[in-house]
């Protein structure tokens, strides 16, 4: 653990706490994401000098002194590891990876090895490095969340992609068992998410000026008494976004405790599908599988996705 004594400068006063520990951190701990300090915060990791633990929209004030403790972070570039890929696709530029549940995509705090990056490191050598603690990452899977990602190579190919998520044009698909009787064939949720007010650590339907847009189409495939299988289709891609979605119509991911899903071996949601132009050739590329689907479900469910 590594401890931090800070005095808010006068220039800084009037920025909230997060905010503010973001650019003093970005300093000294380069790498930490905002929302990894601001679960420091939470966790009381933070405190002021008389011994009260703010939360993360304190306006700091000039002379402030704060102590924040910080574990341990692995210095340098994450290590490659020998972990067994599902490689669907490869090429000088990029590679199409069919991700296991239960694998993290990229080392954070908590997770600094055996991840889908230490694998990629040791399976191609070489990957993008926009961001050095993320090689190769241009978009990310949950880590439950079983199925197909793209990963690019090189810097030209992951800014390629990365302007066709920002313009939402990527195609991707999804399968999902949730818990329920569907009630339509298909629909549209529309509905913004945002950070949930009291659980920090998830996300929720809102109409706050946090919030951003959201919208999701789903097809219902198979129907049974007591759970669906659905097709899902994201037009935005905001976090944990299918599994609020269908939490907020009351059809929850069967094992996604976190979102009110019943217990299940793994929670059942799998990335299905993906479409994308080719940074370099500009051809349109699409990938599927079903490799891995969703082991320990429904018999009607196993039957048509299990393999």
């Amino acid at each position: 653990m590594r401890e931090f004594e800070i005095l808010v400068p006068e220039e800084a006063s009037g920025r909230r706490l997060d905010l503010f520990l973001s650019e003093f951190f970005s300093r000294e701990v380069p790498g930490l994401s905002r929302t990894a300090i601001q679960k420091i915060i939470v966790d009381k990791l933070v405190t002021h000098v008389d011994g009260t633990c703010p939360k993360p929209h304190y306006k700091v004030k000039s002379g402030d002194r704060f102590r924040a403790v910080i574990a341990d972070k692995k210095s340098g570039a994450p290590a490659a590891e020998d972990i067994l890929l599902d490689v669907v696709y490869e090429d000088d530029d990029l590679a199409v990876i069919n991700k296991p549940a239960g694998l993290v995509v990229h080392p954070a705090p908590g997770n600094y090895e055996h991840t889908l990056v230490n694998a990629l490191l040791h399976r191609f050598g070489t990957l993008s490095d926009i961001n050095p603690q993320r090689p190769g990452i241009v978009h990310r899977l949950d880590k439950e969340t079983s199925g197909l990602l793209v990963v690019a190579k090189n810097n030209f190919s992951h800014l390629e992609l990365a302007a066709q998520f920002a313009k939402h044009s990527i195609e991707r698909t999804y399968l999902a068992v949730v818990k329920g009787k569907m009630e339509f064939d298909q629909s549209v949720i529309e509905m913004p998410i945002g950070r949930h007010p009291r659980k920090r650590k998830n996300m929720s339907v809102g109409f706050g000026d946090k919030t951003k847009y959201a919208k999701t189409f789903y097809r219902t495939l198979k129907r049974s008494a007591d759970s669906s299988l659905v097709e899902l289709k994201p037009f935005t891609g905001r976090t944990h976004q299918l599994r609020v979605h269908l939490a907020f119509i009351g059809h929850p991911i069967m094992g996604d405790v976190k979102y009110g899903g019943p217990p299940a071996p793994r929670m059942c949601l799998h990335a299905l599908s993906l479409g994308f132009i080719h940074p370099r050739t500009k051809k349109l590329m699409r990938f599927s599988t079903s490799r891995g689907t969703f082991p320990q479900v429904p018999p009607f469910i196993v039957a048509t996705t299990c393999k």
